[in-house]
């Protein structure tokens, strides 16, 4: 193998660590690839899981020798096998990945029909349970791979012998987001007839988020169509296009509602200041771009050369909007401190100034959830339970809309809103309290 063997080792590591359990039916094109490892699935199987390869219009080529063809072929290395793998590597770096003990080889292009038509086609069943990764190694030196790659991945069902194209980890998630969905319809419906119920202390926001509950509805509705056609068929059936389209609502609309809510739009003044404007200005086209990688990263595969940087961007793009619509929330409770020192009205100023903190609270502790908690479940979480991460990620994302709709609902004696003398008394006293210890 080749002196970039070690590192190529452990840019695949790190791709099978951040990647998730997807399978379906897969038609990809590698055209002059000359990386010595390529990632194109990872599937939780059972003990009824089959791989089916095709490999066609296979072409090799090498500056300094003829290629061999026993350098070149597939493989499944499992999860539990990558430490021990890359431990391997590294004492051995000029070892082929091919000859490594850890690996369960599958074929190697010597198995390949002779030129012209150079193909091969092969289902191979999965003896021991795992979660494992189809990767193609290239130990030839300098050699460039060309071929069209078909792929079947999937388990059968142990009662009736159906096919099953989605992970052992992930099986659950059509039923799982077709619950969630019923969920936030019914969320919408409660909320729409809270607005009819209180049209006089309606204010526009309130519409707004109404729309965001109608596109987290329907991109779980999606998302339940989506995986239940691929766990059955194989392919999405157009779903993937609705579910991307929704998803793309529904981020846009949540991050722009939390902003809104953050500057105080319709409750507190009903126009943005021209520093609100910029922070809309500028997450709204980066969560674009973030949707734009989601829809590459998510149609494409690890196999592409740019699959790693597009998974760094969309990474970056999502921090950069979630610190970004912080701001706003920081600047309302600033701008409320200053003027309940001075505004007559102190205890409806601290009311609010309350309420935007404890926005500040719930928001910030959505966003740790699910960036960070969620992710540390889909690592540590066996392959068979991935489905609970998604669970957790659903369950948070309920239990956030409630509190923020809820907090910002609209009804006429809003508790943080009530204020009678006593109250005003004693915010007035409380304000006094907190300039003196500042």
């Amino acid at each position: 193998m080749r002196s970039s063997s070690f590192t190529a080792a452990i840019a695949a590591v790190l791709i099978l660590l951040i990647i998730q359990t997807t399978a379906e039916i897969k038609n990809m094109k590698i055209s002059s690839d000359s990386r010595p490892i390529i990632l194109f699935e990872k599937f939780g199987f059972t003990h009824t899981g089959h791989v089916t390869i095709s490999v066609s219009d296979v072409s090799v080529t090498s500056s300094v020798s003829t290629p061999d063809p026993s350098r070149l072929g597939f493989f499944l290395l499992s999860d539990e096998s990558l430490i021990q793998f890359l431990i391997e590597m590294q004492q051995s770096p000029n070892l082929c990945v091919l000859d490594s003990r850890y690996i369960n080889l599958l074929f190697t292009f010597n198995k390949l029909s002779p030129p012209p038509i150079s193909s091969f086609n092969n289902s191979f069943p999965i003896t021991t349970p795992d979660e494992y990764n189809l990767v193609f190694g290239n130990c030839g030196p300098e050699s460039e791979v060309t071929m069209n790659v078909h792929t079947e991945i999937y388990n059968l069902d142990s009662g009736k012998g159906i096919k099953d194209y989605l992970s052992a980890g992930v099986t659950q998630l059509p039923t799982l987001y077709f619950i969630f969905s019923l969920a936030f319809f019914t969320f919408l419906t409660i909320w729409i007839y809270i607005l009819f119920t209180n049209k006089n202390s309606v204010h526009r926001i309130h519409f707004l988020m109404a729309l965001l509950l109608l596109a987290k509805a329907l991109n779980l509705i999606s998302a339940a169509e989506d995986k239940h056609y691929v766990k059955v068929t194989g392919t999405p059936h157009g779903w993937d296009v609705l579910f991307y389209i929704f998803q793309f609502l529904r981020v846009v609309l949540l991050f722009t509602v939390i902003v809104l809510i953050g500057t105080g739009w319709s409750f507190l003044k009903p126009f943005l200041q021209e520093r609100e404007k910029k922070i809309l200005i500028t997450v709204v086209p980066l969560q674009v771009l973030a949707n734009i990688a989601s829809i590459v990263i998510g149609e494409t595969g690890p196999f592409i050369k740019d699959w790693i940087t597009w998974n760094q961007v969309f990474l970056l793009v999502d921090i950069i909007c979630c610190c970004a619509i912080i701001f706003p929330i920081v600047w309302s409770i600033r701008s409320l401190r200053e003027t309940s020192k001075t505004d007559g009205k102190a205890a409806r100023n601290l009311a609010k100034l309350t309420l935007f903190r404890q926005f500040y609270i719930v928001v910030i502790g959505y966003l740790y959830f699910t960036r960070i908690v969620v992710f540390a479940l889909k690592t540590i979480s066996a392959y068979k339970y991935r489905w609970v991460s998604n669970a957790a990620e659903e369950i948070a994302s309920l239990a956030f809309y409630a509190m923020m709709f809820y907090m910002f609902r609209p009804i006429e004696k809003n508790e943080y809103f009530v204020i009678d003398e006593e109250e005003e008394e004693l915010a007035e006293l409380a304000l006094r309290d907190e300039e003196f210890e500042l």
